[in-house]
């Protein structure tokens, strides 16, 4: 268990993509731009860098971390998940989650159980639960808009979400 209390301690911010010129920088895939100008480390397989660049704008990021110095070095990373500490993360609105907080909450409609959380996903159109269902078959997903979610209780590790909505009923 304390493993995953500490895995919550970091947020995710992205992935060390393609190098970007010569100097060491690289392009972040995935990036979570509030988070990865909130801080000034990142937490990589390795432990903690510093970020020494950040450039661009938020859907083409750059970053160059200390240690990291040509393209070699950029390479070496490439694909490594880059973590931002809890700690530096704006405070969210009402009605807003790290996905982090959301993976592995129970969902279901009323007293019905559908399922757990594996994952969220970006769509064009929204962000959705990929659900992983209690009797197996196909993940269900879930739209977090008002009519699909109804409830996100963190403190009771659950989702309330409406089936009939999802034309699941």
């Amino acid at each position: 268990m304390a493993d995953a209390a500490a895995d919550r301690a970091w947020l995710y911010a992205g992935r060390v993509g393609r190098p970007h010129g010569l100097d060491g920088s690289f392009l972040v895939a995935e990036p979570n731009a509030v988070l990865l100008r909130a801080t000034d480390t990142v937490k990589l397989v390795d432990g903690e860098r510093a970020i020494e660049r950040l450039a661009g704008h938020d859907t083409r990021l750059i970053l160059r971390l200390a240690g990291c110095s040509d393209r070699g070095a950029v390479e070496a990373l490439r694909g490594q998940t880059l973590l931002v500490a809890r700690g530096y993360a704006p405070e969210l609105e009402p009605d807003e989650w790290w996905a982090e907080d959301l993976e592995g909450l129970t969902v279901g409609d009323g007293k019905r159980t559908v399922g757990t959380v594996k994952r969220l996903l970006a769509l064009p159109s929204c962000e959705v639960l990929e659900v992983e269902r209690s009797e197996g078959g196909e993940p269900l997903l879930v739209p977090l808009i008002s009519d699909a979610v109804r409830t996100v209780d963190l403190e009771q590790k659950r989702i309330d979400i409406d089936l009939q909505f999802l034309g699941e009923e």
